[in-house]
């Protein structure tokens, strides 16, 4: 009895398997046109993008780095107006910009973020810095303290404590008391002196080694009159 159930179950199964095969052929064979043209349309687009990949794209940025060079260069001797305008013969970073996003990395924002603050133009040094980002800290923290300064220059100092705050949680080593001081003055111009007080602290205990610690007493001094 029990091997007579096993057979009937067994059959069962057979035939519920020839029932989905017969299923599959049938739905395959009234809808093979849509289901080739699904696959046609899938492999024209996977080569599509290989293509742009490999024939535009990568060449492109290989043109854009090669384009950066010269204004890397004019940033490194601190020709500011020259890296980020060039000079006629060479792009500047913002004609690299307008031309090639940032198919020459996003530090390019950064460069011509750098340039317009340094020459004074701290609404569009601001414009490029918030569109840099990067997970190296160092690179990163110096990017958001340029937006502080900037802030700064503009008169916003909100927003510059955000900024200089941001600096200092994307790079905590010895640079973040050099914005913390900075974090620090902001206040001081909003008349914010317990908030000041406690970057000034901040220095002073966990940057004792710093050059911003070895003043820091007269910064502590002039918030606690």
């Amino acid at each position: 009895m029990a091997q007579k159930n096993l057979k009937d179950r067994e059959a069962e199964r057979q035939e519920n398997i020839e029932q989905t095969v017969s299923a599959t052929e049938q739905f395959y064979n009234e809808n093979k046109k849509v289901i080739w043209g699904v696959v046609a349309a899938v492999l024209v687009i996977g080569l599509g993008i290989l293509g742009y990949n490999k024939f535009i794209f990568q060449p492109k940025c290989v043109e854009a780095m090669q384009q950066a060079y010269p204004a890397e260069m004019s940033f490194q001797n601190a020709e500011y107006e020259l890296a980020l305008n060039g000079d006629g013969n060479n792009l500047g970073f913002a004609d690299i910009i307008d031309e090639y996003g940032s198919k020459a990395g996003k530090a390019v924002y950064l460069y011509a973020g750098v340039c317009e603050y340094q020459l004074g133009n701290y609404q569009e040094a601001l414009d490029y810095l918030k569109k840099y980002s990067t997970k190296e800290p160092i690179l990163n923290a110096r990017a958001r303290a340029c937006e502080g300064d900037s802030h700064v220059a503009l008169g916003d100092y909100n927003a510059a404590v955000r900024s200089y705050k941001a600096a200092v949680e994307a790079g905590d080593n010895v640079f973040a008391a050099g914005y913390l001081l900075k974090e620090g003055s902001a206040y001081e111009a909003l008349g914010q002196k317990a908030e000041a007080l406690a970057c000034y602290k901040t220095i002073e205990e966990d940057y004792p080694q710093s050059i911003e610690a070895y003043e820091i007493a007269k910064h502590i001094a002039r918030v606690t009159e």
